[in-house]
């Protein structure tokens, strides 16, 4: 008889399990559930406004961060993509879990279409979209993130099973990788720019397309941290003390690719934000994740985007919405965010 026969399965355990009932872990289901009804469609966005912010509002400078943003999204949510289709699905082996990974990767190829008209509108020229499309390959600054990214995705590309404790611990780090440093610190900062010109009266579509994002995004964090604290409880023995330095190093590392993204986004001089405003958010943002993860604070620094603080507040409406995006498909009551950003 099997080890594994022997005690209750647990998250990580090798195999496909089927039966959702009885349901080992119904957290999960209800995460799926709130998805659901956190339904949206690009077509409710406008941004007819936002041309003629482009045009006619908008300093050279500003023009230069809006096209570095929206060639980091063009391809962001993809590789996010990839990540959960080829590491992260085959591995929870728990159905409820996999019925939300199957309703994250719907709203990641729902953010490619929303960023995709964000470029089609931003860009009119094809060459312009292309060059943006390319810009894992062209862009220094977002070639280093992508690199960043796709260097965790190798980690685990060739893991087929979890059978070690080696295992289970390379598969936690990619899972607290993309959940804490692509969708905690690169699309938090890219959030950070948006609502930075949303502050100043500008880029209302951008802005309520992100409104949307935002609240998927909180989600997918909410659901990467989730699985790790479950591993951790059932497995207390592999976050340990060497765990936890790679996970410090893991965030400074990206802090420095988000730095020097910040540093060719704003090198045109950008009134009301700087690159070392955008290093202590990414701090305070780190900082958040490592307390959710049961660490130890390691920048201790606050939040200096006051515009930011918005975003902990669940009905966000701005003068120039089309309505709340608290807005939940068939369902009265809110979700709400577990930390402010």
């Amino acid at each position: 008889m099997s080890t594994l026969s022997l005690r209750e399965p647990m998250l990580l355990d090798p195999g496909f399990e089927l039966t959702l009932r009885p349901m080992r872990y119904p957290h999960f289901y209800e995460m799926y559930r709130n998805a659901i009804r956190n339904t949206w469609t690009v077509d409710e966005i406008n941004f007819q406004i936002d041309i003629s912010d482009l045009h006619d509002k908008m300093t050279p400078a500003d023009r230069h961060l809006v096209h570095r943003l929206v060639a980091f999204f063009a391809t962001g949510d993809s590789i996010v993509s990839n990540n959960l289709v080829l590491n992260l699905y085959q591995h929870l082996n728990a159905p409820e879990a996999r019925m939300y990974l199957s309703r994250q990767l719907y709203e990641e190829a729902l953010h490619v279409q929303f960023y995709l008209t964000v470029l089609d509108n931003y860009l009119p020229d094809p060459e312009e979209r292309t060059r943006a499309f390319a810009a894992v390959e062209n862009i220094p600054s977002i070639k280093r993130k992508a690199e960043f990214c796709f260097k965790w995705i190798d980690s685990i590309q060739d893991l087929r099973r979890i059978e070690t404790r080696a295992e289970r611990r390379q598969f936690l780090l990619n899972q607290i990788c993309f959940g804490a440093c692509i969708e905690g610190l690169f699309f938090f900062a890219a959030f950070a720019y948006v609502y930075y010109f949303r502050s100043r009266g500008l880029l209302p579509g951008l802005a309520s397309g992100t409104n949307w994002v935002f609240r998927d995004e909180s989600c997918h964090m909410d659901f990467a941290f989730e699985t790790v604290r479950t591993v951790r409880e059932e497995e207390p023995d592999l976050f340990d003390d060497e765990m936890e330095h790679q996970v410090y190093d893991m965030l400074a590392e990206a802090i420095e690719c988000e730095v020097h993204f910040a540093e060719d986004v704003l090198s045109g001089g950008v009134a009301g934000i700087s690159t070392r405003d955008m290093r202590q958010y990414l701090q305070h943002c780190a900082d958040n994740h490592f307390t959710r993860l049961g660490m130890e604070r390691k920048y201790k620094v606050a939040n200096p985007l006051p515009f930011m603080e918005l975003q902990d507040v669940q009905e966000l409406t701005n003068f120039f919405e089309r309505r709340v995006s608290a807005y939940q498909v068939g369902v009265q009551g809110e979700v709400a965010f577990d930390a402010a950003f």
